[in-house]
């Protein structure tokens, strides 16, 4: 069951070496070393994925997992909406990535077995990997931020995304793009695009704060308006709580639902909790490990 913006279904890998990325690090500021050791910092990681998996699947919604790869060291698998996105026409695109041991996490054989499995078909494979030799990247649905329903996407520039990458994929997938800077209270270049916005089926969440160019700012605001979205405006510091990276999913009963980290549920006022509330049932989420240690959220 989907509807344009939303799926029953997401793929998932299980972290098989999570910890903190130093190839990474210097891009994502919401990464931070703590003091447990590597071996507790997995354990806790895997934890909070099996907790995730476990109540995605009591609501309904269809979850595929599939292992990290065991030949390599990918301290960032757990985030695989970074290589590779799945759309209509059956086709799976992806992705060129900053980092060699990120690329590395790709298993696009092993997907494709996978999605099987659950009678999603690939017809048609986009690759353009080979764009990270030419420096032009883009992380997957972390770069992008899409409007299914009207093929529109949102991006931000950073050494995760680029401008020349962002508008291949545009003409590629026939989608009008809205390219956009946003930074953090540092003033440094926020790392993906789904930090600092999310967009659901009728609302957005963004961080207009972070966008400090007035003209993109109002030219974003104004879109998602025309796009017949409720905008929630978040802070610079509830970006920071991961308010931004929210998912609005479909359960097999047809129910909507809204999926996010308890920090990220602790960050939103009660009058931002009742909005949401109007456009699905609130999923939280326990990952606070995932979040501090490899810089995302759910």
């Amino acid at each position: 069951m989907t509807r344009d913006q939303l799926t029953n279904t997401v793929v998932m890998i299980s972290p098989g070496h999570f910890g903190f990325n130093k190839q990474t690090a210097n891009t994502n500021s919401f990464q931070h070393e703590i003091s447990d050791s590597e071996t507790e910092v997995q354990n806790k990681a895997l934890h909070e994925f099996n907790e995730m998996v476990d109540k995605l699947k009591k609501v309904n919604i269809n979850v595929l997992v599939l292992s990290s790869r065991k030949d390599v060291v990918t301290p960032d698998s757990i985030f695989p909406n970074n290589w590779f996105s799945h759309h209509q026409k059956e086709k799976l695109i992806v992705y060129p990535m900053l980092t060699e041991n990120r690329r590395a996490e790709r298993q696009v054989t092993e997907l494709k077995q996978l999605l099987k499995t659950s009678s999603i078909s690939v017809k048609e494979v986009v690759d353009l990997t080979e764009d990270e030799k030419d420096g032009m990247i883009l992380e997957g649905t972390g770069s992008l931020v899409l409007d299914r329903q009207h093929k529109v996407a949102f991006a931000m520039e950073s050494p995760r995304t680029t401008h020349q990458e962002f508008n291949k994929w545009c003409q590629i997938m026939d989608y009008e793009g809205v390219f956009f800077h946003a930074y953090d209270a540092k003033n440094f270049p926020i790392y993906h695009t789904n930090v600092t916005m999310n967009i659901g089926e009728k609302f957005a969440i963004v961080c207009l704060e972070s966008i400090r160019d007035k003209v993109e700012r109002h030219y974003l605001e104004n879109k998602l308006k025309k796009l017949g979205k409720e905008i929630i405006s978040i802070t610079v510091d509830q970006m920071s709580q991961f308010c931004g990276n929210v998912l609005q999913l479909l359960s097999n009963d047809g129910e909507s639902i809204i999926t996010m980290s308890e920090t990220a549920f602790s960050g939103f006022t009660e009058t931002q909790h009742k909005i949401l509330q109007k456009y699905g049932k609130i999923i939280t989420v326990r990952v606070p490990t995932i979040e501090m240690v490899g810089g995302g959220s759910a």
